[in-house]
C-alpha cells in the first residue's frame, strides 16, 4: 500500500463527542422499549461510515442499517459484527454476499423471496429478514395487501423467519401530519393482519428522524435516525427539535493570495471582474471535493473570523475567494467552508440555502479524497 501523506491542506473534522450529544438527545425523546437502528449509509452522510458506525456503537446502539450491500460488506470487512440492515432493493445477484456477510437484507418485492430462500435452505437456521410495505411513499414496497397476502396465505418459506416489519414515511416534516397519519393506518392494517394470524413481528419500524421526534405513535419497537445523528433536522418551526450540535466541519488552508487589477477576471469564463484593486485567495477545494460549482460568485467561507465570498467560478481543485476586506488575510491561514471561526458560523444549512437543497446533498457531497480527521468520544 503507497504511503500517504501525512498532511492535506483540506480535511473534514468529526467530532464523535458531538455525535454522542445528539444520540443522548435523541434517545430522551424515545418511549420506553423502543431502539435505534442507525442509518449509516452514504458513508455516514459523509461522514465515515467505518468510524461512526464504531463511535455508534459504543454509545449501545445494537443496529446499523445502509442502502447497498457493498456499504454492509464494507462495514462487515472493518470488523463491525453488529446486525447491519440492508434498506435498498435486494436483486437475486446479492443474494450470495448477503448471506456471506450475514447482512440482513429487507424484502421490497416478493420475486426475490424463492431465491433467497432456496439459497438460505442449507444454513442452519432460519435466515432473518424485514418486509418492506409501502403505504404512500411511492417507492419500494410490498402493498398493504400484497404484504398481507405474502405473510398469511402463502406464509414465508421455512428458511426465512420475520425478524422486521417496516414502512417508510414521505412527509414527515411536512407542515401537517396529514400524510403520515394515512401511511400509518394502513400500516397498522398490515400489523393487525398479522396479530390475527398468530404471526409475531420482533422489530417494526417506521419512523425516521422527524417521525421519531413527532409522531411518537410512529416509534414502534425501532426508529431509523439519520440526520438528526449528524446535528441537523428538517422539522417544520411548529416542532420542538432536539438540541442538536453539528458533528461535522470542513476546513481548508489558502494556498496563495494575488491582487487581480481593475477589469481584471477570476477563474473560468471572466463571470467575475474586479470592480476594485481585488485581494484573491486561492482555496485547494473544489466541486470534486463536495465544494458545489453553484457556490459559484455566491457562497462565503470564514477567514481569521469573517466572511470571505467566492468570486469566479468554482473549479475542480480550486475555489477563489475575495479577501481584499481581510487585509491580514495570509497564505495558510486556515478557511472554514463548514463550521465555526471566531464567533461566526456557517453550517450546512447555510451552505444548503445557498444552493437551494438540504443539509443532507451538502454533507453527502463531501468527495472521499477529503480526509476525515475523528476527535472526541
Amino acid at each position: 500500500m503507497p504511503t500517504l501523506s501525512t498532511f492535506s491542506p483540506t480535511s473534514a473534522t468529526v467530532d464523535l463527542t458531538a455525535l454522542a450529544h445528539n444520540v443522548s438527545e435523541f434517545r430522551r425523546r424515545l418511549s420506553p422499549g423502543c431502539n435505534i437502528m442507525a442509518i449509516v449509509k452514504a458513508n455516514a452522510y459523509g461522514h465515515g461510515a467505518v468510524d461512526v458506525a464504531r463511535a455508534l456503537l459504543k454509545q449501545g446502539i445494537a443496529r446499523v442499517a445502509v442502502v447497498s450491500v457493498d456499504e454492509g460488506i464494507a462495514l462487515r470487512s472493518a470488523g463491525i459484527n453488529a446486525p447491519i440492515v440492508l434498506l435498498g432493493p435486494l436483486f437475486p445477484e446479492h443474494i450470495e454476499d448477503v448471506l456471506a456477510h450475514q447482512l440482513t437484507p429487507v424484502i421490497s418485492d416478493r420475486t426475490v423471496i424463492e431465491p433467497l430462500a432456496k439459497a438460505a435452505a442449507g444454513l442452519a437456521g432460519p435466515y432473518p429478514i424485514h418486509v418492506k410495505v409501502e403505504t404512500g411513499m411511492g417507492r419500494l414496497g410490498l402493498s398493504a395487501d400484497e404484504a398481507l397476502e405474502v405473510l398469511t396465505t402463502h406464509r414465508l418459506p421455512a428458511s426465512l423467519q420475520l425478524e422486521g416489519l417496516m414502512t417508510h414515511l414521505a412527509d414527515a416534516d411536512g407542515e401537517t401530519r396529514d400524510q403520515t397519519d394515512r401511511q400509518l393506518r394502513q400500516f397498522h392494517r398490515v400489523l393487525g393482519g398479522l396479530t390475527a394470524h398468530g404471526i409475531r413481528v420482533p422489530l417494526v419500524h417506521a419512523a425516521n428522524s422527524g417521525a421519531a421526534v413527532r409522531c411518537p405513535d410512529a416509534q414502534f419497537s425501532l426508529v431509523r435516525p439519520g440526520i438528526m445523528l449528524y446535528g441537523y433536522h428538517t422539522l417544520p418551526a411548529s416542532v420542538p427539535a432536539p438540541d442538536l450540535k453539528p458533528v461535522l466541519s470542513l476546513r481548508t488552508h489558502v494556498a496563495q493570495i494575488r491582487t487581480v487589477p481593475v477589469g481584471g477576471s477570476v477563474s473560468y469564463n471572466a463571470t467575475f471582474i474586479a470592480k476594485r484593486p481585488t485581494r484573491v485567495g486561492i482555496l485547494p477545494i473544489g466541486y470534486a471535493d463536495g465544494f458545489n460549482r453553484r457556490l459559484s460568485n455566491r457562497g462565503e467561507v470564514l477567514v481569521q473570523g469573517r466572511r470571505a465570498r467566492v468570486i469566479g467560478l468554482v473549479c475542480m481543485d480550486m475555489v477563489m475567494i475575495d479577501v481584499t476586506d481581510i487585509p491580514s488575510a495570509a497564505v495558510g491561514d486556515e478557511a472554514v467552508i463548514i463550521g465555526r471561526q471566531g464567533t461566526d458560523e456557517i453550517t450546512a444549512n447555510e451552505v444548503a440555502a445557498w444552493l437551494g437543497t438540504i443539509s443532507y446533498e451538502v454533507l453527502c457531497s463531501i468527495g472521499p479524497r477529503v480526509p476525515r480527521i475523528y476527535q472526541g468520544a
